[in-house]
């Protein structure tokens, strides 16, 4: 009995921590358009930079004491030989969340994507960098997180339409993003043989 118990605490604890990350980048989201920070003109690596600094700031990460990285470097365990510059060699992935309870570290991880609705090796790039990488293979397979996708031109629909297409001519409808609930929060979501994955598409081009 105790062994069950303590599997559900853990589960619970887990998914309030992914609920947390999710409000604290939703919450982010929504600084950055009340202040005007983004432009369309920026790379991917400029808008996650901001919006880690809205996160970063947030007084809730503060009283749920959660940690938070931006371009997270992934240790490769099957090195065994160091040559100089192997660090500069390692996967990274956009944001890392941490927090310690009870004695349990959890970790949660998001990649970011630029999107245009007109643009489809953004789109080709969303699946094959982003998508794939957190499945079975991927740089990320090991990685609980969310992919998100930042709109810089056309609407989610358009976006998510698209990249639809091209997994239909991959052969992989059965991987369409769908809209889905996460956490109460309206989102995104796409099926895959060895796990399901969570998006978030964020609207800039408004």
């Amino acid at each position: 009995m105790a062994g069950i118990l303590n599997s559900h605490i853990f589960i619970s604890a887990q998914n309030l921590f992914r609920k947390r990350c999710v409000t604290l980048f939703l919450d982010a989201y929504n600084s950055s358009i009340l202040e005007g920070s983004i432009s369309i003109s920026l790379d991917e690596n400029d808008i996650s930079a901001i919006l880690h600094n809205f996160i970063h700031k947030n007084l809730d990460r503060k009283k749920w004491q959660i940690s938070s990285q931006i371009e997270n470097h992934l240790f490769n365990e099957k090195i065994t030989s160091y040559t100089k510059g192997f660090a500069a060699k390692q996967s990274r992935i956009d944001f890392k969340f941490g927090v310690f309870w009870s004695g349990n570290e959890y970790d949660y991880f998001v990649e970011a994507k630029n999107l245009k609705s007109s643009d489809s090796h953004l789109k080709r790039r969303y699946i094959d960098t982003g998508m794939n990488n957190f499945l079975s293979g991927g740089k990320y397979q090991n990685c609980d997180g969310f992919l998100v996708g930042y709109i810089l031109e056309g609407n989610t629909k358009d976006c998510v339409d698209g990249i639809n297409k091209l997994l239909e001519k991959d052969g992989r409808k059965t991987e369409f993003i769908f809209s889905s609930k996460l956490f109460s929060f309206d989102l995104f979501c796409s099926n895959h043989i060895d796990r399901d994955l969570n998006h978030i598409f964020l609207l800039y081009s408004n």
